[in-house]
């Protein structure tokens, strides 16, 4: 009957313990809310770290997150599961830059004309070549520092462009070297307002051009438009402004995971075309969007670096301020640590207290800090990327309780192992 009994009890003593210990968790939890009511001044200066940190981390890795995003969708977009034949590799030191600027020859119309004969398998290709900024004239009104750009007919399948208005540059314009060009939105504004801009001629670095369409209006790019560009065929470009232009061809897979087979067969051609031995580097560069991000995220990655340990050290400082006040509520609260341990309370009962109001208070402040991070990310947002991710919120939560945690530890054991006898004594 007894050792039948037995496990009905010892369930009944775990109910116990878990109840008391819900119990003594949740009058720590109110006990610490209290003491930060009361005593507001020396709350704030008490998580004046703690939130400096939790902010300066939120803020950061919210401002990294939106450039990241920004990178991606304006910077990085060169289409979907589209890679870029240049000269260079984008993603390299400025040494081996240097090194392949006197070694690689430009990517040339007939590169292009090669592979779009040669390569198999791919869904588009096209080219570019860009042209220092001009101006661009019509009737009386100027615009400077436009864009110009070569192109072929394919880059709108390509491309970020859209057409909004008219068409886009097609095979008989490029065939034809016609003298017709492809327009951005800040050209429309400017010079027809309120006006039909197709079939008007406008002046490019002194050649004459007729708008037969208008692109879709993009925005902007680190505050720089990118809608103040003309697109022309490359066969014009090549006639009127450069003989032997140095050009970008983009190659366009059909899916991502034909992605790197197509770099390979790109690659091959390019280096039978140039005749390049086994041993010898490429003299060319094969970039993806991939290439733009990766760059992107080793200088960030440093940046990042060096706000972890900014980070830390007011972490530190802050966890170093908490523990000093535990130990002086400690020290404060000695006869009632006295008569909770004469009422039959364990040194369990008084270090999981202690413990858990350092960790309530640090989280407090990590709660603070994360409004405030969530604030200024906001106003950021304004006039810069930023947007906040829901890990750098949990993040920030998670750190600061735990400094709460581990710098609260001390005072907490301190509490626990006092003799109940000499704390009472120590009331007056």
């Amino acid at each position: 009957m007894t050792s039948g009994q037995t496990p009905a009890r010892s369930a009944g003593a775990r109910r116990r313990e878990l109840y008391n210990a819900w119990v003594t968790a949740r009058e720590a939890f109110w006990i610490a809310l209290d003491a930060l009511y009361t005593h507001k001044l020396r709350s704030f200066l008490t998580l004046l770290g703690v939130v400096i940190a939790t902010t300066t981390l939120i803020v950061v890795m919210s401002v990294i997150n939106g450039m990241n995003l920004y990178i991606a969708n304006h910077i990085a977009n060169l289409g979907a599961n589209t890679f870029v034949l240049s000269q260079f590799e984008w993603a390299q030191g400025h040494a081996a830059w240097v090194k392949a600027q006197r070694r690689n020859k430009p990517i040339r119309i007939e590169d292009y004309e090669f592979l779009k004969e040669n390569l198999e398998g791919y869904k588009a290709i096209g080219a570019t070549s860009q042209y220092p900024s001009r101006s661009a004239k019509y009737e009386r009104q100027i615009l400077y520092d436009v864009s110009l750009t070569g192109v072929t007919p394919s880059m709108i399948d390509i491309g970020q462009q859209r057409v909004e208005l008219g068409r886009y540059i097609t095979e008989p314009d490029y065939l034809h070297a016609a003298m017709v060009c492809f327009i951005g939105q800040d050209l429309v504004d400017k010079f027809f307002p309120g006006a039909d801009p197709l079939g008007k001629e406008i002046e490019v670095n002194g050649r004459v051009f007729r708008v037969i369409g208008v692109a879709r209006r993009i925005g902007t790019t680190f505050g720089v438009s990118q809608d103040n560009f003309v697109q022309i065929p490359l066969t014009s470009f090549q006639r009127v402004f450069v003989a032997r232009p140095s050009i970008n061809i983009s190659v366009q897979a059909w899916a991502a995971a034909q992605m790197l087979p197509l770099e390979d067969e790109v690659r091959t051609l390019m280096r039978v075309r140039r005749h390049l031995p086994f041993t010898e580097k490429d003299t060319f560069g094969i970039n993806a969007s991939a290439t733009i991000m990766s760059l992107w995220e080793r200088l960030t990655g440093s940046i990042f670096a060096v706000t972890i340990g900014v980070v830390a050290v007011f972490m530190v400082v802050g966890g170093i301020v908490i523990m000093n006040i535990m130990l002086a509520s400690v020290t404060e609260r000695t006869h009632e640590i006295g008569i909770r341990k004469s009422l039959g309370a364990r040194r369990r009962d008084i270090l999981t207290q202690f413990v858990i109001e350092s960790a309530v208070m640090a989280g407090a402040g990590g709660l603070i800090g994360v409004i405030l991070a969530v604030l200024i990310s906001q106003i950021v947002e304004r006039f810069f990327a930023s947007a906040v991710p829901l890990s750098g919120v949990f993040l920030g939560l998670a750190l600061s309780a735990a400094v709460g945690l581990f710098f609260g530890i001390y005072p907490a054991s301190k509490a626990a192992k006092l003799d109940p006898i000499e704390a009472l004594r120590m009331e007056g």
